[in-house]
């Protein structure tokens, strides 16, 4: 549709009226935050009368809303509802035209100028964020207006403001022009998000200054750049902690400045020293970080040292509050990051609330700053009309960059300026590089989409694949890389490399974590990557029932939606760490440990820090029961350096399993984390093999179709129906999972299974399959005295392959025994999600509430997602066996059992072991109160009905994880094909 009646929504200069870009500075010149309730008013479009920015004008009848805050997250939907979208625009593309449909918020406010402000040399009213285009009037006067969701604006009201009362007037597009250059994968949330603040600028105060730091061999460097009148000086620069303090009396004075014995900043060490600048008007406060960051022949290197970047994707997210920043719980979000060994973030994909990154400065991170720039739904169009690449935007593209830069410069934790992303390539991508180049050349410059080199520093990449990633980082690699001739990939393969975005952490998955960070060790070229994605995007919501839920795309009845595409976080949207996030801290442990003989090689993986932070421990566990534990004598690493400890003597149990675990642990608190917190740990099998016990062979077996008993197990025609005196049938063959995320991800053709179709999912081969429906004909029964044994063909619904199932029941040694025969006939054409065997447990009297096991835990574990489990003795409720991802999906096997009590509160209800296979492979099992099927039935949690059953599943295998649903499918290693299985069990009562 036309936007003619708005014409200023479709401008595509970066708008009116705002100041030059300056850093975000900490100064002690006044200042007055005008957040709080605003009156507010929601008009349909965009081309509304413009009489309420009037002086005069009454809004007692507008509503109240508080800044900041997006409007679609107040007054329970009366303002509208949140979009979800991923690549796609929720409008047609026609740039730079939105619809006249374009909800548009009037905000107004009465401030009384503070006493004293008459004295200010300017009155300047700043925006830290509005989504997308706002415009400004104070006292009825337009003052200016601006697009940059994600940025500051600064505006001069000095001829406006007056004493006493001033009113503020704001009117803000949901869509314009700079809607199509701010396509993140995120929720499109209108309205005045951050900050609103007035500030009194001094006669004779700082405009802007920067600190750039270098350091080198325990001296530092300060090149200040001060901009101020000349009529400010002399400034004066003091850092008391380094005894530091010099004048400058005029600007020509300002010249580098070196330190002696200083201590370097990095993300381990984040080594802050607080400075002021100051002139006789104003105070400026800065921490100051000293440190060198510089690219030498394809390494990246931070005070001369290789940095790998164990990262993740952040974006700006909250259940309740969206975008809007809230201190506190960032705090807590870094410090749990801190915990599970993240070091680097990259922030997706906009600048984030500025004291963000002064948190990211005290706690430690390498922070990849990413410009307000995506344009990803071009691509829908084959990037035709795309920004990046259209001279008509190129001041926007540039204003966007100099915004980024110019109001973080001072963080030392930024090692790294990114583009933007995803927004394709072109001549105005390489004119924001050029610009950063000439501005900051303490930096590099990041951008994806340069896939030839032509504009940017470093290598990167999203989603590439195990393979290409080793020939990208291998030496002697001579194999083209993506979109590159051979020169372009030779010229890539010379700088360093970065997974902007990998391991894609949707639902229940990613697998292969380790693969990647293998590759990293081995190829110094590649220096890790950043995970998609921190933390889910769940919006908190109410079911028609009252049951409070995390929504995703489409559960505010959006015409355009990408569903649950946006819950890909290692945390989950109510701050609960998925087993992702655990799998992660594992891989990227700081300290590695390598068992040799009777000694232990311990390796300090860190960048800068020496390992005096930690003590080393060791324990002895018979069968997950501890025995013996003690002090491990590890010497004191620096950083990159490994020693010798030798192995404590480990008592060796000959009826059970002995297991040696080590681990490295804090020895006093930090802020991120309290004195103890494991940083790293490795186990050791100790255990004497033993021989599996054979089963007695049998010869009068005879047709039997009765009741009858085996041990503690009743039958009835060659059905089981109790178990220890309560109801239990089964077992029945389960192949199917409740789908993953990665399980539902369409397939490019290449990877996955036998006959991958492109556009199609292991799911919905699954289904067409009929693996979620199959049904059992019993072909035989026999028993003996003390054995049952039933043969059972399983068929898939309208296929011609089916399962034969041999299940028998005996008395062994006194035990109960089942022994399950598992044998696929030719022509299955699919990977299967489990091989299987389920159970049921009608609740009765005693409903099976928890369980206690000795296997790996204690979290779920998948063939590759194996590195956060050990091998242990652990108990949970039924209800934390599972994980409550957005999109109910395959949850809560543990992998490795040996034994397994089920149990009522506090009383145990059955006792199971599980036996190795003839190649020693042991089975997992999944404990729940929903069958897969069901699970696969609801799109969230609360549509899980109630249930008067726990299903057990014992799993003889179960397919990978992967992360298919944005990136590589599961690694041919962890791929379940059809195959022949054993499952034996001994079964006790409790």
């Amino acid at each position: 549709m036309s936007t003619e009646l708005s014409p200023h929504v479709s401008d595509v200069t970066p708008g009116h009226g705002a100041r030059p870009a300056r850093s975000w500075l900490h100064s002690d010149a006044p200042s007055l935050s005008l957040n709080g309730p605003w009156r507010f008013r929601l008009s349909p479009t965009a081309s509304g009368p413009e009489d309420f920015a009037e002086d005069g004008f009454d809004d007692q009848g507008w509503d109240t809303i508080p800044v900041p805050s997006h409007w679609v997250l107040e007054g329970d939907g009366v303002y509208g509802r949140p979009i979800y979208t991923n690549i796609r625009f929720p409008f047609p593309i026609d740039p730079p035209h939105v619809p006249d449909e374009n909800p548009t918020g009037d905000y107004r406010r009465h401030f009384d100028l503070p006493a004293g402000w008459s004295d200010a040399e300017r009155v300047l009213l700043r925006f830290d964020g509005v989504e997308s285009l706002f415009r400004v009037w104070v006292n009825g006067v337009e003052v200016g207006g601006a697009s940059g969701s994600r940025l500051a604006h600064e505006f001069d009201v000095t001829a406006e403001v007056r004493a006493g009362d001033n009113t503020v007037a704001v009117r803000v597009h949901q869509w314009s022009a700079a809607s199509y250059v701010e396509d993140q994968d995120q929720w499109w949330l209108p309205g005045i998000f951050r900050d609103v603040t007035l500030l009194a600028r001094p006669v004779g105060g700082i405009e802007d200054v920067w600190l750039r730091t270098g350091y080198e061999d325990g001296h530092g460097r300060i090149e200040a750049e001060v901009t101020a009148e000349a009529s400010a000086f002399p400034v004066t620069l003091r850092i008391p902690e380094l005894a530091i303090e010099h004048v400058w009396n005029a600007p020509g004075e300002i010249t580098p400045l070196d330190v002696p014995e200083v201590l370097p900043w990095s993300a381990e060490v984040p080594r802050l020293y607080e400075a002021t600048v100051s002139t006789a008007a104003e105070s400026v406060a800065l921490r100051v970080g000293f440190r060198t960051v510089e690219i030498r022949g394809d390494l990246f290197l931070v005070n001369g040292r290789r940095v790998v970047f164990h990262g993740v994707n952040r974006h700006e997210t909250h259940p309740e509050r969206g975008r809007v920043f809230d201190e506190e719980h960032a705090r807590e979000d870094l410090a749990r990051m801190k915990r599970f060994n993240v070091n680097a973030i990259r922030t997706s994909h906009y600048p984030p609330h500025p004291r963000l990154l002064d948190l990211a400065d005290e706690l430690g991170f390498w922070v990849v700053l990413e410009c307000d720039l995506e344009t990803h739904g071009f691509d829908q169009v084959d990037w035709v009309g795309n920004p990046s690449d259209d001279p008509a935007w190129r001041e926007v593209c540039l204003d966007r960059i100099r915004r980024t830069v110019e109001r973080d410069k001072n963080h030392p934790g930024i090692v790294i300026w990114s583009l933007g992303n995803e927004a394709g390539t072109g001549g105005n991508l390489a004119a924001m590089s050029a610009w950063v180049h000439a501005r900051d050349a303490g930096r590099p410059v990041h951008y994806e989409g340069d896939y030839t080199g032509e504009y940017t520093d470093i290598y990167s990449r999203m989603y590439a694949s195990v393979p290409e990633t080793e020939q990208i980082g291998a030496a002697d690699a001579r194999s083209p890389l993506l979109n590159c001739t051979p020169a372009q990939s030779a010229r890539q393969r010379g700088k360093p490399f970065l997974l902007c975005e990998y391991a894609h952490a949707m639902g229940n998955g990613p697998g292969a974590f380790d693969q990647y960070e293998a590759l990293v060790r081995r190829y110094p070229r590649l220096h890790g990557g950043f995970v998609w994605e921190w933390r889910d995007h769940g919006l908190l919501a109410t079911a028609a029932d009252g049951t409070p839920y995390y929504a995703y795309g489409g559960d505010f009845g959006e015409v355009v939606h990408d569903g649950n595409f946006v819950m890909d976080g290692m945390l989950l949207s109510n701050d609960v760490p998925s087993p992702s996030l655990f799998e992660f801290a594992a891989v990227t442990r700081p300290i590695d440990f390598v068992f040799e003989g009777g000694k232990v090689a311990v390796t300090n993986l860190r960048h800068t820090a020496d390992s005096a932070d930690l003590g080393f421990r060791w324990r002895v566990e018979h069968d997950g029961v501890p025995v013996a534990s003690g002090e491990l004598a590890v010497p004191v690493l620096a950083a990159g350096e490994s020693g010798w400890a030798p192995v404590p003597p480990v008592p060796v149990a000959s009826d059970a399993e002995t297991w040696l675990t080590i681990e490295a642990a804090l020895t006093r608190p930090t802020p991120w984390a309290p004195a103890g917190h494991v940083v790293a740990t490795a186990q050791l099998d100790c255990t004497e093999r033993r021989v599996v016990p054979a089963v007695r062979s049998r010869d009068d077996w005879r047709p039997g179709y009765g009741n009858l008993s085996v041990g503690i197990a009743e039958f009835s025609g060659g059905s089981l129906v109790r178990l220890a005196d309560r109801p239990v049938t089964g077992p029945r063959l389960e192949l199917f999972r409740a789908p993953t995320d990665n399980d539902e991800s369409p397939s490019d053709g290449v990877e996955g299974s036998d006959d991958s179709i492109a556009g199609t999912s292991n799911a919905d081969l699954w289904r067409r399959d009929g693996l979620d429906r199959l049904t059992a004909r019993r072909v035989r029964v026999e028993h003996t005295a003390d054995a049952l044994r039933t043969l059972d063909k399983v068929s898939a619904a309208n296929s011609a392959v089916w399962v034969m199932m041999e299940s028998t029941w005996s008395l062994e040694d006194g035990e109960l025994e089942l022994r399950v025969e598992i044998e696929p006939s030719r022509g299955w054409r699919t990977v299967w999600p489990r091989i299987g065997i389920r159970f049921e447990l009608p609740d009765g009297a005693a409903p099976v509430d928890g369980a206690e096991w000795f296997g790996l835990g204690p979290l779920e574990s998948y063939p590759d997602s194996l590195r956060a489990a050990r091998t242990g003795r652990f108990t949970a409720t039924v209800r934390d066996l599972s994980v409550d991802y957005a999109r109910p999906q395959e949850t809560g096997h543990r992998s490795e059992l040996r034994r397994l009590t089920l149990t009522s509160g506090a009383a145990d209800v059955l006792r199971i072991g599980a036996l190795p296979d003839t190649r020693g492979r042991r089975p997992g099992f999944t404990l729940g109160r929903h069958t897969p099927q069901q699970i696969a039935r609801a799109g969230h949690p609360f549509e899980l009905a109630g249930s008067t059953t726990s299903h057990l599943v014992i799993d003889a295998a179960q397919h990978g994880l992967g992360s298919r649903a944005c990136g590589p499918d599961v690694w041919p290693e962890f791929a379940l094909r059809p195959e022949s299985r054993t499952i034996r069990l001994r079964i006790a009562a409790g």
